[in-house]
């Protein structure tokens, strides 16, 4: 697995050739060119990442992207031929790009974190100018790991053990997919389909055939020779394949891959009909075949809920892509990055529905002594530690870059996944509840006065 050290792993070449800082939004330039003459540039600030509320109002919410930001502000540079193409920015604000590399600090929940409305989940400090022009990427990166790795975490919780494997490449941007089957692997997600993501991340890839390979194979007449398919696939990948048996009448396939492939057969994959009933029918034809260790997969659109209403069915790997690259009903985690702070005086937002507390902050988890988290305690960002009586209390924030240098003790993806999976074990059992209501753990403000 690549570390965090490895200035290769995100892109495929290094941070000198690479350039992030047009992912952006124009106004955040053109707001940057006003602060240069009226001075405001220059002023020292905080500004925060956080989220008012989570999506579809479900329980908890999953960090994910943080190492991507990390090295995306690293890379936030502008080149000579991106700047000559800026006719709408004066000489002055071209030669502050030409010059720009973020200096400040970055302080932020770890990837693998579970949050909750308001947790202050990255705090930004530095100059004006430069935390103002990574808004955009910031979000961009964690509203949309962050969504997937939320779903997904829900679905692993609902699978209960069992693996699942990311396959959605196709039902998102080409790009997207990579980064989504990173955010599922970080939620527990076994494989993902997609080269790119297991080259560029480390994460395991799996893959067999598709219903194309199967209608590939026809006899002479025109008629489907779905045996030639299977002894094809065998013959190429051995017997622990996975061979798809619902491409025409699912009892016949899965009758003619046991023939084929005999009490070895490592798996059979069904994308289609009643999954519930079907596995069943399946599992009893297999056993009686004597196919007794050969595993069922399943596909077909599944999503937080199917996937729980297949527990108690004889099902023993999931597939899932569109739910899980698209957020499953929530593509966005709703962050937001708000100035908090300006020359150490709080700031905030007084707009109907969208109010936030000033001020830089950073945040305590209390637990229980069975280690049960009770509550989230966000206070100002100097300030000391509140009494907790006999809580045990966890520090969420930590150091993520100082002085725009990624800290090199940062966990790898492995380990933030490992994180997570201990992290879930916190929550109370109602928070693993797929139904909507409050937040499983409420997040309190500590040390702000009125």
């Amino acid at each position: 697995m690549t570390t965090i050290s490895d200035n290769t792993q995100d892109s495929g070449f290094g941070p000198s050739d690479r350039s992030t800082a047009l992912l952006t939004d124009k106004y955040e330039l053109t707001m940057l060119e006003a602060a240069l003459r009226d001075g405001s540039a220059h002023r020292q600030v905080a500004c925060e990442v956080f989220a008012r509320r989570l999506p579809n109002e479900r329980r908890y919410g999953v960090v994910a992207g943080t190492e991507r930001v990390l090295r995306a502000v690293r890379d936030f540079r502008f080149t000579a031929q991106q700047l000559a193409e800026m006719d709408f920015l004066d000489a002055e604000t071209k030669e502050y790009l030409a010059n720009y590399r973020f200096s400040g600090h970055i302080d932020g929940y770890r990837e693998g974190e579970l949050y909750f409305p308001n947790s202050p989940l990255l705090t930004v400090r530095g100059t004006f100018g430069e935390c103002l022009i990574l808004e955009t990427v910031i979000l961009s990166i964690m509203n949309s790991d962050s969504a997937v790795a939320s779903a997904a975490s829900r679905m692993v919780v609902a699978a209960d053990g069992r693996p699942i494997i990311e396959m959605g490449s196709r039902r998102t941007h080409e790009y997207a997919a990579v980064t989504a089957a990173r955010a599922a692997y970080l939620a527990g997600f076994q494989a993902t389909s997609n080269l790119e993501a297991g080259y560029r991340y480390g994460i395991p890839v799996s893959g067999t055939a598709a219903h194309a390979w199967t209608l590939a194979h026809v006899n002479e007449d025109g008629t489907p020779n779905e045996e030639a398919a299977f002894r094809g696939q065998i013959e190429t990948l051995g017997v622990d394949t996975t061979l798809l048996v619902d491409t025409y009448d699912i009892t016949k396939g899965v009758e003619t891959a046991v023939r084929v492939a005999g009490p070895e057969l490592g798996g059979v994959r069904i994308d289609s009909g009643d999954l519930a009933a079907v596995t069943r029918r399946v599992r009893k034809q297999l056993d009686d075949l004597g196919n007794h260790n050969t595993k069922i997969v399943v596909s077909s659109d599944l999503d937080e809920f199917a996937i729980a209403g297949l527990r108690g069915d004889p099902v023993d790997v999931y597939g899932v892509g569109t739910s899980v690259v698209t957020g499953s009903g929530a593509p966005t985690a709703s962050m937001v990055y708000k100035v908090v702070e300006v020359d150490g005086h709080p700031v905030a937002k007084r707009s109907s529905s969208k109010k936030s507390q000033g001020g830089a902050k950073r945040s305590l988890r209390t637990y229980r002594s069975s280690g049960v988290a009770v509550e989230e305690l966000v206070l100002p960002f100097s300030a000391e530690d509140p009494d907790t009586g006999t809580l045990r209390t966890r520090e969420m924030t930590v150091p993520l870059m100082r002085d725009g240098e990624i800290l090199d003790n940062l966990p790898t993806l492995e380990e933030s996944r490992e994180y997570l999976a201990q992290a879930i074990t916190t929550l109370p059992w109602e928070g693993l509840a797929l139904t909507r209501d409050e937040p499983a753990v409420p997040t309190r403000f500590v040390g702000f006065g009125s």
